[in-house]
């Protein structure tokens, strides 16, 4: 039974000064390993979870997350009762209708692929769709944008490559809505005017065009009240993966559904992959400094073995021992963890200022600086982790101190 004199004896020889002065090192140094790689996990944690977090925002909040087509006409007729057909899906903040398809945009003997997204600023939820886009609005007006003005939305990065600004005229065209004639297929393609581009700061400023859904569907030659897809929005897109099973559960084979994944899952896997891996290897630091725990109680238990018979004699039981290294060694897990913790949380919280000061440059990272995300689970997990990983390591230093014969210890004392 676990007694208060063991608890007490315990955190004695953890705060003990003399005795093998390398053996003092070795705990000290097992708790600065302890106090870093706490500290060092939440902070690269952080950020990588900070990048993350603006891959899903600056990606997929401008790209589809979720779209619903009918399987018949590959299209939908009638997208009001489709979304009634649908059940609430967890997590759904939007559904909107879309019109969009595959294209080519010239401009000055240029060509360059995009993906038209034809939008509807009018529907119930169009707001989730529109405030992406004014927020990283960079020039120009997204209030042009109306039915029949033929203006559309440029992402950054494809409007330098086309080598136009708010105003210039460009020519569009579609893959879809081509028509045949005598000459063949003749695609669709209509001249539209920039209102505006937007940055991203993503791999969709590439690619991005946005135009008004009723143009859209012109463009596209799309019957009366048809559009290409239901759109959904969630307030975490990863979610649209499972959403996607729900609507096909409800819906069986009348639908078509499709996720972000099918465009940039292998990405978002690489930052998956990426954030494990780092992880990985500080968690390292932790597991190194876990067995240095070991190190150093192997050498206490080697130069305290008359006081450890000593203790037995005065009738300290084999449990008591076990109980009492146990605290020891767990007292560097304990401390080195709490101190990582409020280093880590610390320098997490203040990292642009920090860097700012040591004139490190952060030009890349735009104005805002590094992103920074600290989650409460993911933080409270490491620190136990690490706490949990040091009591393991104090499991065979403290049975071999239980171990000790006092008959044996104490021959030539």
């Amino acid at each position: 039974m676990f007694k208060p004199a063991a608890f007490f004896l315990g955190l004695r020889y953890s705060r003990a000064r003399h005795g093998n002065r390398f053996t003092r090192f070795i705990n000290r140094f097992a708790l600065a390993g302890i106090l870093i790689g706490v500290a060092a996990l939440i902070i690269v944690s952080s950020v990588m979870n900070g990048f993350e977090q603006q891959l899903k925002q600056r990606i997929l909040g401008v790209v589809p997350q979720l779209t619903v087509t009918e399987v018949k006409s590959q299209q939908v007729s009638d997208w009001q009762q489709l979304a009634k057909r649908i059940p609430p899906l967890r997590e759904q903040i939007g559904v909107v209708p879309q019109v969009s398809s595959a294209g080519v945009v010239q401009s000055s003997g240029q060509l360059r692929p995009v993906v038209i997204q034809g939008l509807f600023p009018d529907v119930a939820d169009a707001d989730v769709q529109w405030q992406p886009l004014r927020q990283h609005l960079l020039y120009g007006n997204l209030s042009a944008l109306t039915e029949g003005s033929y203006q559309i939305v440029l992402g950054q990065a494809l409007a330098q490559q086309l080598d136009v600004w708010p105003g210039d005229n460009i020519r569009i065209i579609a893959a879809a809505g081509g028509v045949y004639t005598p000459l063949g297929l003749m695609p669709a393609q209509r001249q539209f005017k920039v209102a505006a581009i937007v940055s991203m700061q993503s791999e969709a400023d590439s690619h991005l065009l946005v135009m008004h859904g009723a143009d859209a569907a012109r463009l596209l030659r799309l019957p009366p009240e048809h559009v290409s897809a239901l759109r959904f929005y969630f307030t975490d897109p990863f979610a649209a993966l499972s959403a996607e099973r729900d609507v096909q559960a409800a819906l069986g084979d009348d639908v078509i559904t499709q996720t972000w994944r099918e465009q940039y899952g292998e990405l978002f896997d690489a930052v998956s992959m990426e954030k494990r891996m780092v992880g990985l290897m500080l968690s390292l630091i932790i597991a190194v400094a876990a067995f240095n725990v070991v190190s150093a109680l192997m050498m206490v238990i080697q130069d305290k073995r008359s006081d450890i018979a000593i203790l037995q004699t005065m009738g300290l039981r084999r449990s008591h021992l076990y109980a009492m290294f146990m605290v020891q060694g767990a007292t560097s897990g304990v401390l080195g963890s709490l101190v990582g913790l409020i280093i880590g949380v610390g320098i997490a919280a203040n990292l642009n200022e920090i860097l700012t000061t040591l004139q490190i440059d952060l030009s890349f990272t735009g104005q805002a600086g590094l992103p920074v995300l600290m989650e409460t689970g993911q933080i409270s997990f490491i620190v136990i982790a690490a706490i949990v990983l040091t009591l393991l390591a104090t499991l065979y230093p403290a049975w071999r101190a239980s171990q000790v014969l006092p008959a044996q210890a104490l021959r030539y004392e």
